[in-house]
């Protein structure tokens, strides 16, 4: 790993702890009253989610950018020049090594097996694009999923200042987390996978060698599998949700009546 990247690294994990600390509760503050009254185990799991939906904007659009513009990633997958997917995925490695330390530190609170899982799967794959600068293309375009975790956090901003579920804004946001969740983590996964096997047995999928060829094909169904059960998760929440408003509507319309 170059300086840069290890520079990177370390002003984001700082960075994120930063706005943990500091940056959240003095901005939350100032958005919503009600997060002075919330108590210390939500106050901790709010600041962390609003860390969280930064690092996924600034992560998520960074992504977009990469898959638009970047031709050299984009017309060799496995050993394009990897400058701006390593300055990407070194944001990521601090944010995630961030969240490590803060799950492990409030465990009672954030602690979730979960995550852990996705965050060490993700760190040790991503090592080798910091280390060796290969499969930029791969390990950027698993970068496209954080683009549905402001949603998520949202969700549970709504519960945590008490909105009722069959609020409007509420169940606006169920649907588009169901949505975007859907398009940027389970419909992407044919596409993606399509291009995982048309490197197999090519000149550039040997010269990976065994270790990074486990690393990469191994987090990708551990990482796959992880967004699958959230999926499901998801999508009966929003249904229960939607079934819910509906039902709401329903009796409202019968008491006009």
């Amino acid at each position: 790993m170059e300086m840069r990247e290890l520079a990177v690294v370390g002003g984001s994990f700082l960075s994120f702890h930063l706005l943990f600390f500091v940056v959240s509760p003095l901005l939350s503050s100032a958005v919503t009253p009600a997060y002075r009254r919330l108590p210390p185990s939500k106050l901790t799991e709010w600041n962390s989610r609003v860390v969280s939906t930064i690092h996924a904007l600034i992560v998520g659009f960074f992504c977009l950018y990469i898959l638009w513009f970047d031709d050299a990633v984009n017309v060799d997958p496995v050993w394009g020049d990897p400058k701006l997917v390593q300055i990407n995925v070194a944001i990521a490695c601090g944010y995630l090594l961030y969240d490590l330390v803060t799950v492990t530190c409030y465990w009672s609170t954030l602690g979730d097996g979960f995550f852990v899982c996705h965050h060490l799967a993700a760190l040790y794959a991503y090592g080798y694009v910091l280390t060796r600068g290969v499969l930029p293309y791969f390990a950027n375009f698993r970068l496209i999923s954080e683009l549905s975790t402001p949603f998520v956090n949202q969700r549970w901003f709504f519960e945590a200042l008490s909105f009722p579920r069959s609020d409007t804004l509420v169940v606006a946001n169920g649907v588009a987390m169901a949505v975007v969740f859907f398009l940027v983590r389970i419909a992407v996964m044919p596409p993606y996978y399509l291009r995982v096997v048309a490197t197999f047995g090519t000149p550039a999928f040997h010269r990976l060698g065994l270790g990074a060829q486990t690393a990469w094909i191994l987090s990708c169904i551990c990482l796959d599998v992880l967004n699958t059960v959230w999926m499901y998760k998801i999508a009966r929440g929003c249904y229960r949700v939607l079934t819910a408003h509906k039902t709401k509507r329903n009796q409202a319309n019968n008491h006009n009546d």
